[in-house]
This record gives C-alpha cells, sequence and structure tokens, in this order.
C-alpha cells in the first residue's frame, strides 16, 4: 500500500519540471493523476515553453508505475476552461483528494522598468491561476469531506527577491491565499498548506535569462558557473535543489502523516530564507 493509495490528484503545471515530479511522485504511491498544463508559450515569458511531448511523457511515466492518469491542456487563467476540464476528469475518476496547485512562469526585470503586461500576466498566472486551480477543485474536496491543497509559492513568498518584484508580489499573494483558504475549508476536513522551494533544477532556472541574472559578469554562463553563484543563496552547500525534493514534500502535506497540518508555509530551500 502506498501512501496516498485510492487516492486522485491534480497537478496543474505537470508536463515537466515540478509538476511532473509531483504527478509521478504521488503515482508511486498509489494516486491516480489529472495532471494539467497549458503546453505552450505564455506572452512576456521568454523560456521554452512546455509542450504536449512533455505531457504525454509525463503520463508515460505515471503509466509505468500503475496508476491512471487524464491528461487536460489547459490554461489555468480560463476558469470555465479549467473547472470543465477538472469536473469532466473528476467524473471519470469518481472524486479528487490532492491538488497541486504548481503551474507558474518566471521572467525578470527591475521593479521601476516592468511593463504593465509582465506585471499582469505574472499575476495572472502565478497568482490568479493559483486561485482559478483552488476554485474548480475545492466543491469536488468539499463533496468527498477531506482533501488536502498544496499551492507551490517560493521562497519569493517568504522574502523579496531582487528584479523578479511582480514575481515576488504574487508569491507573497500566494500565501495569503493559502491562510485564507485553510480557514474557509477547515470546516470542511479540507487542509490547505503552502511550499516554498528555492531554486530548482528546472527548465525555469536552466535557461540563458536566469544563468546570467545570476551571473552578468560573464557573456555566456555555463550551468557550473552558474552553479557558483546560485550556491551562495542557500545555507546547505548545494546551488539548488532537485524537483523530487519538493514533490516529495507536497507528498508529505497530501498524505495522512500530515492530517493535522494546515495554515503552514513549508520551506523546502536549503536554508535559504534563513540565510
Amino acid at each position: 500500500m502506498g501512501r496516498i493509495s485510492g487516492k486522485v490528484a491534480l497537478v496543474t503545471g505537470a508536463a515537466r519540471g515540478i509538476g511532473r515530479a509531483q504527478a509521478v511522485r504521488f503515482a508511486q504511491e498509489g494516486a491516480d493523476v489529472i495532471a494539467v498544463d497549458i503546453c505552450g508559450p505564455v506572452d512576456t515569458v521568454i523560456i521554452p515553453p512546455a509542450t504536449p511531448e512533455d505531457l504525454a511523457e509525463t503520463a508515460r511515466a505515471v503509466r509505468t508505475t500503475g496508476a491512471r492518469i487524464i491528461t487536460k491542456t489547459v490554461d489555468v487563467r480560463d476558469g470555465d476552461a479549467l473547472r470543465a476540464a477538472t469536473d469532466q476528469a473528476v467524473a471519470e475518476f469518481g472524486g479528487l483528494d490532492i491538488v497541486c496547485a504548481t503551474a507558474g512562469i518566471t521572467s525578470s526585470a527591475p521593479a521601476l522598468d516592468l511593463d504593465e503586461q509582465t506585471w499582469r500576466t505574472m499575476l495572472d498566472v502565478n497568482l490568479t491561476g493559483v486561485w482559478q486551480t483552488c476554485k474548480a477543485a475545492a466543491p469536488h474536496l468539499i463533496a468527498r469531506g477531506s482533501g488536502s491543497m498544496i499551492l507551490t509559492s517560493s521562497i519569493a513568498g517568504l522574502r523579496g527577491l531582487v528584479g523578479v518584484a511582480h514575481y515576488t508580489a504574487a508569491k507573497h499573494g500566494v500565501v495569503g491565499l493559502m491562510r485564507s483558504l485553510a480557514k474557509e475549508l477547515a470546516p470542511h476536513n479540507v487542509r490547505v498548506n503552502s511550499i516554498h522551494p528555492t531554486n530548482v533544477d528546472t527548465p525555469m532556472i536552466q535557461n540563458d535569462m536566469v544563468r546570467k541574472a545570476f551571473r552578468p559578469d560573464l557573456e555566456n554562463p555555463t550551468r557550473a558557473e552558474f552553479a557558483e553563484a546560485a550556491m551562495t543563496m542557500n545555507m546547505l552547500p548545494i546551488p539548488w535543489i532537485e524537483a523530487v525534493d519538493v514533490a516529495n514534500a507536497a507528498l508529505f502535506l497530501a498524505s495522512d502523516e500530515a492530517r493535522y497540518i494546515t495554515g503552514l508555509t513549508l520551506p523546502v530551500d536549503a536554508g535559504s530564507t534563513q540565510r
């Protein structure tokens, strides 16, 4: 028996990175998965987007565990489409127990140089998209009479970071949303918590934009040169964590081991927020 055997988990941003790791880790522990991703570009984001092939790879990895998976190509900013996709998948699986609101984007500029579209898109995806996910999923958890929501924030949800004020504002907003939802859903035995990773070794940081932000002294910094600079963020002597580290934290919060934990901001940050 796995730690969440018989459960159904909804994961957004599931095509790659943290979302894929969560989908696969939950499947390994017995859950069926509803995997959602936009699988396409988002305006103002220059990092190469996830693709339909990425989401198909997530599905393949989940199925190798023996779990079932339903994939949906949906933009979390589109509340109507997200609710329709969630309702359809939940009806097929017969319920919903776990929600990981993980879909997110990144971009970078000094706060006073951000244009309105970049600011708005960041908040629309990284904050409103989380709210839309919770709104689509909560009725199913309430109907179940229990459940766990895990909102993926960041160390930027607990401290200020330079050059990403819009990202920091959105991730702080996720904390406020989590705390309010934890109170509102507690009478229904639904727990709501947030996870706050430091840099994670995914395409969101392993790209030219982020590497150059960390190493402005170099024209084309290598992975190793980026790692040297990134290590200064953390208390432990590592440059970044792995997606599975975040997935393991989410698994704990989703499981009965955390049955009385709600309203928690859980850093998975190698000590970054305490540095």
